[in-house]
């Protein structure tokens, strides 16, 4: 498939060059001009000069001046666009006019235009459906880090921080790390990782001094891009290098600072170049480049999720439970219940135990007691037996050294002035900290995004491939566990373990009883003094056994501990008879083509357009983390899909009403049709209420489908039918872990395993009033059928043993979801802005599900508050403040402790955080200084289940020719 892209490349390139053979030459046109601020009268340096209804355009010098050469007849119009100022247009009938145009600073509240929405542009104010953008002028002002850390400003939109640069985005309910609902798009090409079917946040995206814009649809969207835009879609734009020309750099240094870490402030740096120049108005090409490094946050979270013993999440600890599972200690998982172990020695005849146990009820105290009572007096219940290995900290098995280099290049060629080709590349690398079944360490990651591409106003043929290499990545949690056995197997540690205890115990046991019964005591009471006997020394019996089977254990630092940990992560998942692996190995790849067509300049009674796309993943673990077909080979998965859209304006251009159909289908599963209707009443202008019926759709990713992976935590297997025969859960008992744990076991019923399915319904209200108050809100109701969700299953292999399988499954009952937004925008005298929104977000039905866990993960309440100014008093000074706080809810995943999730305690606490900057643009150098910072109370927080504490981040930047 790979030589078959690159042909088609190839083929497509030579059929542009021949097509820009064959069109007519004409005689260009020169159109020069100057444009300068109208209150200075200085001249505007980099002012996108564009002809209206084409691609061509250009941008202006240093001091203002432009030339624009075109082949277009004359007549035409000219639009002019700078940030922060309104747009002009000017009328051109003849070449040899001098155009000299002013631009005047406004906020432009409600102005901007988007795509994404319809995917043909309109104003924001029109669009059918909720619709959020952040452009170049936004980011000059935000006190966001950097641009994707800007997203979690947007109305209604939430945000899982893994890593520093691991960040998942989420709108409307149904969060999760790497989120697999939302879907993000870089100039067109699905930015998620193949093989994890999530985007790596912008780790593999659109370098910062690229990024033209970012569109966000919250909710459905699937009627126009297809699987996986269930919960909406964010599309990233980079500068067109015919628009953005120039040298432009950027150097950020700053400090993150969090209580909690080992080391409480460290540095990070982030440095980019970006450089683009067009020859002629034919060729233009762009080279971008970016590093970042830094020490990254850390999680820390020693709460005990195993419950065991009858300890709890917030009392249990290892001093005080022997069965402790801390949220962010590895290795721990392991867990062995003690009076289970013993019990069954004790129960096997000619056992050194019964021997024992024999020998002191018969010989010792004269059959004053029976064996049986000795051993309930000296061991445990099995209620209060459980036992774990001894774990590792996350900072000893996780690596923190976050880095990511970031190249991007593409090279365009104008064919015509309404016909442009280009190729574009974009990689990525580094090391980060994902969380998924367990906390995986990207190490050395990388992935890129290659794509050939023919557009013009009315249509878009695109050919990309994305490669995903997991370089040195490693599951944390597996890598604990297997420097554990390493050292010592749990056979043997568990039998040291036992062993120490039961000598200890019995021995206090045996020594109680004989001197109770020496001074003249009963039997009973004889018996009721050595459990007391037992039970005073049940800590110091604990503290004995775990020094006898930790003697020697490796521990961090050292070349022992080394040594191991690198044969650990350097085997593939799950390892081999000579020891665990840990290595996460994924060489999965996807290939796309698709085109687009809008028959507005054929078809006149209404705008219609037309699309469709092909996409095949080739799945490559090296046999270790997907399963294996019959001939023992790994899948191939296709998918094919298309759409139609009408538009239609009546009434004077007052009403608007759009109709989409999509059509998509996937080798597993049947096919979808995913329709949306929506209507737009504009009255007085600037008033505009929406109604619309969406229906989205969510194929199951890749790794619901084929995962067959071992963890600490479970077996993860996929949904499809073939591993329920492969693992007998059809044809012997299966429970569910909750029924297990409530102490009466149900057996599982399978259903069909099918794509998510969602029903939208939204009436929403935006408008700007007096060109000072900018209104958006909405209220919306869903629909989910098929809801795809994790079933830890049990299935009993012996009378001490059983198998943990979480599986994806399908619920059989609809789930609701509700949830409205507002948000306000004030432009206040002398260029002050003030706003907020709020979000409301509410999962009806959670009560009604049987057997089956929503995972909602999606605070109530959020909001944001922000005040600014974007050139106080004209001086170029600019600051911004913003606050934002969230509700607390209940995180569930395949990363919380069983017990944990099933009893829904894995409560994300509230929280607020401060961020502000101030910045000064220095005009004749061309160049910015910002400091800002996010966070700036310091009050750390945690955004998802076993994720790192996030603290204050402080920066400071210059920039030149932003």
């Amino acid at each position: 498939m790979k030589s078959i892209l690159v042909k088609a490349c190839l083929g497509s390139l030579l059929l542009l060059l021949s097509l820009s053979q064959v069109i007519l030459a004409q005689t260009p046109a020169t159109i020069s001009g100057t444009v300068t601020d109208k209150t200075s009268g200085n001249g505007l340096s980099g002012v996108t000069v564009s002809i209206k209804g084409a691609t061509a355009g250009t941008i202006t010098s240093n001091s203002g001046g432009f030339q624009l050469k075109t082949t277009h007849t004359l007549p035409l119009t000219l639009i002019f666009s700078y940030v922060g100022y309104k747009s002009e247009e000017r009328q051109i009938s003849s070449a040899d006019e001098k155009v000299n145009v002013q631009l005047a600073t406004t906020e432009i509240l409600g102005q901007e235009f988007v795509v994404a929405a319809s995917r043909v542009q309109e104003s924001i104010l029109q669009s059918p459906v909720s619709i959020e953008k952040i452009d170049a002028r936004t980011l000059k002002t935000s006190p966001a880090p950097n641009f994707y850390d800007a997203i979690g400003n947007l109305k209604g939109v939430e945000m899982s921080t893994q890593s520093l640069t691991f960040k998942s985005v989420n709108t409307r309910g149904f969060n999760s790390n790497g989120n697999t609902r939302v879907l993000q798009l870089n100039d067109g090409m699905d930015n998620q990782a193949p093989g994890l079917n999530f985007a790596v946040g912008n780790m593999v995206g659109i370098p910062e001094l690229d990024l033209d814009n970012v569109e966000l649809i919250p909710g459905a969207a699937s009627a126009l891009y297809g699987p996986n835009a269930l919960n909406g879609i964010l599309l990233m734009n980079s500068k067109n290098p015919f628009q953005y020309q120039g040298l432009s750099a950027q150097v950020k240094t700053g400090i993150l600072s969090d209580a909690g870490r080992t080391k409480t402030n460290t540095g990070f740096y982030d440095v980019a170049v970006r450089y683009a120049h067009a020859f002629n108005n034919k060729w233009a090409f762009k080279l971008n480049i970016g590093y970042l490094k830094a020490d990254d946050w850390q999680a820390y979270d020693k709460r005990d999720q195993s419950l065991a013993n009858g300890h709890t999440l917030q009392d249990g600890t290892r001093a005080n439970n022997e069965g402790y599972n801390g949220v962010n200690i590895y290795g721990d998982e392991n867990t062995v219940n003690m009076h289970n172990v013993l019990n069954s020695q004790f129960m096997t005849p000619g056992s050194p135990l019964a021997n024992q146990l024999a020998f002191l009820s018969a010989v010792a105290f004269k059959g004053t007691i029976t064996p049986t009572q000795i051993f309930n007096g000296a061991i445990p219940g099995a209620g209060a037996s459980s036992v774990t290995r001894t774990g590792y900290n996350e900072a000893d098995v996780v690596d923190y050294g976050t880095k990511n280099l970031k190249l991007n290049g593409a090279l365009h060629y104008k064919i015509h002035e309404n016909l442009e080709a280009l190729i574009q590349g974009s990689y990525g690398s580094g090391t980060t900290v994902y969380t998924g079944a367990d906390r995986y360490s990207l190490k050395n990651f990388n992935m890129g995004q290659y794509k050939v591409e023919l557009k013009s106003p009315d249509f878009y043929v695109r050919l990309y491939t994305t490669q995903e290499r997991s370089g040195d990545s490693y599951a944390a949690g597996t890598l604990a566990a297997g420097v554990n056995e390493a050292w010592k197997s749990s056979q043997q540690w568990y039998g040291e373990y036992f062993s120490t205890y039961a000598t200890q115990s019995i021995g206090t046991f045996a020594q109680a009883y004989g001197a109770a019964l020496a001074g003249g005591a009963t039997p009973a009471d004889a018996l009721t003094a050595a459990q007391n006997a037992v039970n005073t020394g049940r800590g110091t019996f604990y503290q004995n056994a775990r020094a006898k089977a930790d003697s020697g254990r490796y521990l961090p630092g050292t070349a022992a501990f080394n040594n191991a940990a690198d044969k650990v992560k350097g085997k593939p998942i799950p390892g081999d008879a000579n020891g665990v692996g840990a290595k996460f190995t994924d060489k999965t790849n996807l290939y796309q083509a698709e085109a687009m067509y809008n028959f507005h300049n054929l078809i006149h009674f209404a705008e219609i357009l037309v699309g469709g796309d092909y996409r095949l993943y080739t799945l490559n673990s090296e046999k270790t983390l997907f399963a294996l077909d019959d001939n023992g080979n790994e899948f191939r998965i296709k998918e094919y899909g298309g759409y139609l859209q009408i538009m239609k304006k009546l009434v004077d251009d007052h009403i608007k009403l759009t109709g989409s159909i999509r059509y998509d289908k996937n080798m597993n599963f049947k096919g979808q049709f995913s329709p949306r209707l929506s209507a737009v009443y504009t009255f007085l202008n600037t008033h505009n209420i929406r109604v619309s019926y969406q229906t989205g759709f969510r194929i199951p990713n890749n790794q619901n489908q084929y995962i067959d992976l071992v963890t600490p935590q479970a077996h993860l297997i996929g949904g499809l039918p073939f591993f329920r025969d492969r693992y007998h859960l059809n044809t012997g008992p299966v429970y569910t872990l909750q029924s297990v744990l409530a102490g009466n076991p149900q057996q599982y019923t399978f259903r069909d395993f099918e794509p998510e399915k969602i029903q939208a319904f939204e009436l929403g209200y935006k408008s700007l009033i007096a060109q000072k108050l900018l209104i958006d809100a909405y209220i919306y109701h869903n629909n989910f059928k098929n809801l795809n969700g994790n079933q830890v299953l049990v299935q009993p292999v012996s009378a001490t043993q059983q198998n943990i399988f979480s599986i994806p499954v399908s619920a059989a009952e609809t789930i609701q979801s509700w949830g409205w937004a507002i948000g306000l925008d004030y432009s206040l005298p002398l260029h002050f802005t003030a706003g907020g929104n709020v979000s409301y977000n509410e999962l009806n039905n959670e009560k009604n599900l049987k057997n089956f866990f929503a995972e909602f993960n999606t605070p109530k309440v959020r909001y944001s508050l922000n005040f600014g100014n974007r050139n106080i008093a004209n001086s170029n000074i600019a600051f911004n403040v913003i606050w934002k706080w969230q509700d607390a809810f209940v995180w569930q995943s395949s990363f919380v402790g069983p017990n944990v999730y099933a009893g829904a305690l894995s409560e994300i606490p509230s929280y607020g955080t401060l961020d502000a900057m101030v910045s000064k643009f220095f005009p004749k150098a061309k160049t910015t200084v910002k400091l800002g910072g996010a966070n700036i109370l310091n009050k750390g927080y945690v955004q998802s289940w076993g994720n790192p504490t996030v603290g204050a981040q402080w920066y400071v930047s210059l920039g030149y020719n932003l």
